[in-house]
């Protein structure tokens, strides 16, 4: 879910550790579309048990968030899905030196939730840090796009909540329509979310980009109670926002004090080319 491939740090032999730590590591998810709670769930004395509910951390990285969230809240089912293997071992080796019972990491991508969960299978879904995709032409990546939230809509429960953080002000800002034009109500909404919510757990992106002097901003939603919207009126409702992040950014490039992960390469030529032109013009 995020634009850089991780490097494999030294001494780090992947294939050792996803065997290493494969009982957390499910790597037939279709199989259990529709009884996640119940499928992942310890033995008890009664016999089979049931996680209270089950949550998404979709693209979740080395799984700090994860790990963190399902050290808190034990009666529910926490899954973290990524495609970047070494991700998937990072958080794998998280839960088994935790010693979880109810969290578990998958292998896979957005297009792949409709064939890992049952429609309203999930209570909770998390968008933590995704990639930004600054350019027009890639607005349909975004994780955050009308039409990607339609979809995780239809694995949500309709009591159901998104949850979406990031350190990019444009992203946020385009963002903020686009929760209505899919057929979600906002619940609140927050420019400086670890002011706001203190005590939310951390997931490692957000550690380390607010170290380097980002500011939170947050999203949370649940959908409303009438019918999803058609994509056709999705369609036509996106003509009216704006899809390039770059026009969500000041006209003064020089007065960011951060810029955003994953936009600082558009921001630098940005500069570049602004600079440029100022100095023809004197």
């Amino acid at each position: 879910m995020h634009a850089l491939h991780l490097r494999l740090p030294k001494n780090f032999v992947l294939e050792e550790r996803l065997d290493r730590y494969a009982d957390a590591i499910e790597a037939f998810p279709t199989s259990y579309a529709g009884r996640w709670a119940e499928a992942c769930a310890p033995l008890t004395a009664q016999g089979l048990g049931r996680f209270r509910e089950a949550r998404l951390d979709l693209g979740c990285g080395k799984g700090a968030f994860l790990i963190e969230a399902a050290r808190r809240e034990p009666d529910v089912l926490w899954v973290g899905i990524d495609n970047e293997p070494i991700c998937i071992a990072y958080t794998a080796q998280g839960i088994c030196e935790a010693g979880l019972a109810n969290a578990v990491v998958v292998p896979g991508s957005a297009e792949h939730v409709l064939s890992y969960f049952a429609q309203g299978e999930l209570a909770r879904i998390y968008l933590n840090f995704p990639t930004p995709f600054p350019k027009r032409r890639h607005a349909t990546y975004r994780l955050t796009h009308a039409r990607n939230l339609l979809l995780l809509r239809r694995v949500l429960a309709p009591t159901g909540t998104i949850v979406f953080k990031t350190d990019s002000e444009p992203l946020y800002l385009y963002s903020r329509p686009q929760f209505p034009v899919a057929g979600f109500h906002t619940l609140w909404t927050s420019e400086d979310v670890r002011a706001d919510r203190p005590g939310d757990p951390v997931s490692g992106y957000e550690r380390k980009l607010t170290a380097q002097g980002a500011q939170v901003y947050g999203i949370y939603a649940e959908p409303t109670p009438e019918p999803a919207p058609d994509p056709a009126d999705i369609d036509a409702a996106e003509s009216d926002i704006e899809q390039s992040l770059v026009k969500y950014l000041p006209d003064d490039l020089h007065s960011l004090g951060y810029v955003p992960h994953g936009m600082e390469a558009t921001v630098v030529n940005l500069r570049n080319q602004r600079d440029k032109a100022d100095q023809g013009r004197r």
